[in-house]
């Protein structure tokens, strides 16, 4: 790929030094020998402030979104890919040629491809941890790959959303695949865990952090004492980046 002009992708987001995706693009840009394109954190305090991006930042052809703007930055963006029109959430912003915005979801693909070497027979149900963008866009996953799945939040809403409380030995017995999408015992937070009765995992369930720092995240390392199969967000997050970037790239 030749490289003819300044190009300038980032991460929108909150609080977000600790970002995977600037270091993942730096080292893919270096190996590249792409010395006029850049990959930079846009941190800010409220979606409001995203169009001051769009205004002061010259050559942006691409972001990356997280937490919290995955569904706020939607009103923003004039179209949406099929799946994240469905999904209702985005993480990979598209400048088009014609200087228009466009929004897709990568989340599903990296969490599809990283979690799919591991599904058993058995692994027919889920409980999503947290309702936020990512677990939208892990439900579209688990219903494409028809597993049915039930939300857990703090403030339940719905059929489809159950309390923490509510999380019986009955239910765990049950749902055999548990995600935490949800930010709780991330570093340095990371003796932190969702509140889930992990004393009736056993060695059929199947449990995914979206956290990847720490590694193993105290959710995971209860599930592993119990003989659970256990995954962390490194490679999802990898994959959703690679994704990002052949969108980025694609000539439409």
């Amino acid at each position: 790929m030749e490289e003819k002009r300044n190009k300038v992708f980032g991460l929108l987001g909150k609080n977000i030094s600790y970002s995977f995706s600037r270091g993942y693009f730096a080292e893919k840009f270096e190996a590249l020998g792409f010395k006029k394109h850049k990959y930079k954190n846009f941190d800010i305090l409220e979606i409001q402030d995203f169009p001051s991006i769009l205004k002061n930042e010259a050559h942006l052809e691409g972001m990356n979104v997280t937490i919290p703007y995955k569904e706020a930055v939607i009103p923003f963006l004039d179209k949406l890919d099929k799946t994240a029109e469905k999904i209702g959430a985005v993480n990979t912003i598209k400048f088009t040629k014609r200087g228009n915005l466009k929004g897709y979801n990568t989340d599903v693909v990296g969490f599809e491809n990283s979690i799919t070497p591991l599904l058993k027979k058995h692994h027919k149900f889920a409980l999503i941890l947290g309702t936020g963008g990512a677990s939208k866009a892990i439900a579209y996953a688990l219903k494409k790959n028809k597993i049915k799945y039930k939300f857990v939040s703090r403030n339940p809403e719905g059929k489809k959303e159950i309390g923490y409380q509510e999380l019986t030995e009955e239910i765990i017995y049950k749902y055999h695949i548990i995600i935490n999408c949800t930010p709780i015992g991330t570093s340095p937070d990371i003796h932190l865990s969702p509140n889930i009765p992990y004393q009736f995992l056993s060695e059929n369930h199947l449990l995914f952090d979206l956290i990847y720092n720490p590694k193993i995240s105290t959710f995971l390392s209860k599930g592993k004492e119990k003989g659970a199969s256990i995954k962390n967000g490194y490679e999802m997050l990898e994959l959703q980046a690679e994704e990002s970037w052949r969108i980025w790239n694609e000539t439409k």
